[in-house]
């Protein structure tokens, strides 16, 4: 058949449960067990082919089961809770925003994945789980948000394993008339579009509204019959394709995003850029104030005012860079659009890089998300350190510690991966009102009332669904590979409910050595096979389908699952989604992490499983590093580098090892009450993780250090037609200009001895080269060890500044003097990169 449309027609709800299909179209159900349970009485065989989708659900039930529902008055009676819940939700008006940060202005969030839910597959990892948390607390906090994204038309993609256990692809095609989806609409109520020049043609974008609790989702899609092929497939896969088709994505969520917000009147004050892939969103930007009146660098100051910009990646090849030439070949009208050059534009972006053996400038996302952006942020306390040290040749003369980038912890959304069965235990000691402050930490110390017997039990019915899920994946999994009969009747014996059992799930990257564990296989065997006090294993994981390194550990982990000592108790699992691991995080015992440090910038995933009572077993990288405490969880490895990788190795595997052997192992099986009982673990990590690692407290972080700053920042340099953006960017041009020119001397009067406490004059000369001796910051800096101490250096007469510097403690210390452009009005000191050292 020549399909020419199609149309969703939605089922014939009885009035008792009319609002059923309202619901499905808006992922709060996503969130809420209660809620999806609705759809999956209507029939939980359809409800889970169709990966747990509501709409489709609907669609797919007879009409004779929806009559037969609304006349139950047991089913009505939960439809009519959930509905009263949902109500109570949206229409709440004392949110914590409200109450908080009333004078907080719009946000516009910018994302290339999102992970809202396993029905509408728009993500790959991490970074979309991060996103689509980050949009259900804006949406439980009531801030005034609103999330750009792409839908992707065959998402990531559908992970097989063959009977080898090499891991291959499925692209499934979406079909967007069963998606929790609606057209958004423009003011002629058709659904609206936009247009966006990359290269040399004009692709036309449709938008499509997705929500989210309380807070609204633009997607993008180029699946429309006025582009080309190629076009219309530049909405197709998430992280697909070549850096051609990279580049274009990017422009598509950048420009094409901004639109959006413009088209549907959507209203936008700080723009929060989620990784290097939205940083073209500022081209759009920039263009919309030149087209008003302004000049190029004066715009570019003002749409950096309001511009925060999140890093996630610690390695420098993963850091998106393009060559100029590819640039031009897509972006190389823009600087005509701008009144700017080419090298105004690309500066901008600009990270000269080791290309076939020789340098040559690139065009780096991440470097020009920096330069427009005036906050920007790393993911945990240790990856804010590395992403200084990673850019610290941007701002030459400055120590890593002063590279203004600073760090908001990750977290997660804890009603999304907490288990309904631990929230209804845990609503037996919290307060009524406990979902809404889940960051509050002394609220957290009412777990402490929650018996020994209480976990235990809950966490074994969580442990059971898991593994019963475990084997019906294999089941099926070994089916459709041609397993022999035995074989298949043999998953329905996979993993015990009584054994130890430890969850590894995540991207498979390398660097998160998913196969440190079998480093020493006879010692593993010892701990798996110990006939008093059992233990294990279950896997999960993607890797990219580039990536034949990461399907090497796929595949060596399937292979040790066959081994005849490990089968049944190491199990890995195909098509790793939220889905998977909802079940893995709420039912295994403990959750293992074992990156190489310090490449892991923040980590997720042991959150969730702290919040269901599963401690960590972790390097202390990324958010571990800072939520260990010695009670809650244990250590992999100590807290260093080395520069050895095979040793690094070593170590690490010789720590996890002893740890199982000698801490987790006897505490788990053994019957100690107090501080030493496994009891007292899982407490501990569920009252200390739960509320430091919620996603509530990252966006309430987020909204106190960026978002109200950024608002108040950004109004002021817009006002009058950005008149402090223009007396900003006048005075950076005429600085740049003058700063080679400049030139500093020092002097300082030191004694070959000193006593504590005493003073020496330090002094410096300065030739300003025309600019404002007042706009010069001139200071002493004094290193004793690693700690450092600035002193401001006084202005004189003739170009000359002096100082009195304490030597206040005893030791051997180093004197530098170095000066500084600095105007009122700037986000930080170094926001030129400029320094000059006498």
């Amino acid at each position: 058949m020549n399909v020419i449309g199609k149309v969703t027609v939605l089922p014939q709800l009885p009035e008792a449960i009319a609002r059923l299909s309202e619901l499905a179209y808006n992922l709060y159900w996503s969130w809420t067990p209660h809620a999806q349970a609705l759809y999956s009485e209507l029939n939980s065989e359809i409800w889970e082919r169709f990966h747990r989708n509501p709409v489709r659900t609907m669609l797919e039930v007879p009409q004779e089961r929806l009559l037969a529902v609304a006349a139950d008055p047991a089913y009505v009676a939960r439809y009519t809770q959930v509905m009263a819940d949902f109500d109570a939700y949206m229409n709440k008006k004392d949110t914590w925003a409200s109450k908080n940060a009333g004078h907080l202005k719009p946000v516009a969030y910018f994302s290339m994945e999102y992970a809202y839910h396993e029905s509408l597959p728009i993500y790959s990892g991490g970074l979309g789980v991060l996103a689509g948390d980050h949009c259900k607390s804006a949406s439980d906090l009531g801030l005034p948000f609103t999330a750009i994204g792409m839908l992707f038309h065959q998402g990531y993609f559908r992970q097989l394993f063959n009977k080898d256990g090499w891991q291959e692809e499925a692209y499934d095609e979406l079909d967007l008339t069963t998606l929790p989806i609606t057209p958004a609409l423009g003011t002629d109520g058709v659904q609206a579009r936009v247009k966006v020049r990359i290269g040399s043609r004009d692709v036309h974008v449709r938008l499509w509204n997705l929500q989210i609790g309380r807070i609204r989702v633009i997607l993008l899609d180029t699946n429309v019959p006025e582009n080309s092929e190629d076009d219309r497939k530049l909405t197709a896969r998430l992280y697909g394709g070549n850096q051609e088709l990279r580049v274009q994505q990017y422009v598509l969520l950048g420009v094409a995003g901004i639109r959006a917000l413009r088209v549907l009147n959507i209203p936008g004050s700080v723009y929060h850029m989620n990784e290097g892939h939205a940083a073209l969103m500022g081209l759009e930007r920039v263009r919309e104030y030149v087209a008003g009146g302004l000049d190029f660098r004066s715009a570019v100051e003002t749409v950096a005012s309001s511009t925060l910009f999140t890093t996630h990646t610690p390695v420098p090849a993963g850091n998106d860079a393009f060559t100029y030439e590819l640039m031009d070949k897509y972006i190389g009208k823009w600087p005509a659009l701008m009144n700017a050059s080419r090298d105004d534009l690309y500066g901008l972006a600009r990270h000269d890089q080791f290309w076939d053996g020789h340098w040559v400038p690139s065009f780096s996302m991440t470097v020009f998300a920096l330069n427009m952006s005036r906050a920007a942020n790393g993911v945990s306390e240790l990856h804010g350190e590395v992403s200084r040290k990673m850019w610290n040749f941007l701002y030459e003369g400055a120590t890593p510690e002063e590279v203004p980038i600073g760090h908001v912890t990750n977290g997660a959304h804890n009603l999304t991966f907490t288990s309904q069965a631990m929230r209804d235990l845990l609503g037996t000691v919290l307060p009524a009102d406990w979902t809404e402050r889940l960051e509050d930490e002394d609220m957290w110390k009412a777990v402490d009332n929650l018996t020994d017997s209480q976990l235990s039990d809950v966490q074994r019915t969580m442990k059971r669904e898991m593994v019963g899920f475990v084997r019906s994946r294999q089941r099926e999994q070994m089916t459709r590979n041609g397993a022999s009969a035995a074989d298949v009747a043999a998953t329905d014996h996979l993993l015990s409910e009584n054994a130890l059992t430890i969850g590894f799930a995540r991207r498979f990257a390398t660097y998160k050595r998913a196969t440190l564990l079998f480093r020493d296989k006879a010692r593993l065997n010892a701990i798996i096979n110990n006939p008093e006090r059992p233990v294990q294993f279950v896997f999960a994981g993607k890797a990219h389908p580039a990536d034949n390194p990461g399907k090497a550990f796929i595949q060596e982990i399937y292979r040790v699952s066959q081994e005849p000592e490990f089968r049944g108790k190491i199990v890995i699992l195909e098509n790793y989604d939220m889905n998977v691991a909802r079940h893995l995080v709420q039912g295994v015992d403990i959750w293992l992490n074992n990156p190489r440090r310090p490449l892991e910038a923040s980590g997720t995933s042991g959150m969730k499983a702290s919040f269901n009572g599963s401690p960590n077993f972790s390097v202390l990288d990324g958010w571990w590093r800072e939520g260990y405490d010695n009670t809650n969880g244990w250590p992999i490895g100590d807290e260093r580098e080395y520069a050895d990788l095979n040793l690094q190795d070593d170590a690490d595997a010789y720590s996890l090892y002893s740890h199982l052997e000698n801490d987790i192992v006897p505490r788990y099986y053994g019957e100690l009450a107090g501080a030493d009982s496994w009891a007292h673990t899982v407490r501990r990590a569920i009252e200390t993780c739960s509320p430091r690692f919620s996603m509530q407290r990252q966006v309430i972080d987020y909204v106190r250090q960026f978002y109200i700053p950024l608002s108040v920042r950004g109004e002021a340099l817009a006002a009058d037609d950005s008149a402090s953006a223009r007396q900003i960017a006048g005075w950076k041009t005429w600085v740049r200009q003058q700063w080679p020119h400049t030139q500093i001397t020092a002097s300082a009067n030191l004694p070959t001895t000193a006593q504590p406490g005493q003073l020496v004059t330090v002094t410096a000369n300065v030739n300003p080269a025309g600019i404002n001796p007042e706009e010069l910051k001139v200071e002493a800096v004094l290193s004793r060890g690693e700690l450092r101490t600035r002193v401001p250096l006084t202005y004189n007469q003739n170009n000359t500044y002096t100082a009195q510097v304490p030597l206040n403690d005893s030791g051997l210390y180093s004197i530098g003097v170095r000066m500084v452009p600095e105007i009122a009005g700037l986000s930080n000191e170094l926001e030129l990169g400029l320094i000059k050292w006498a």
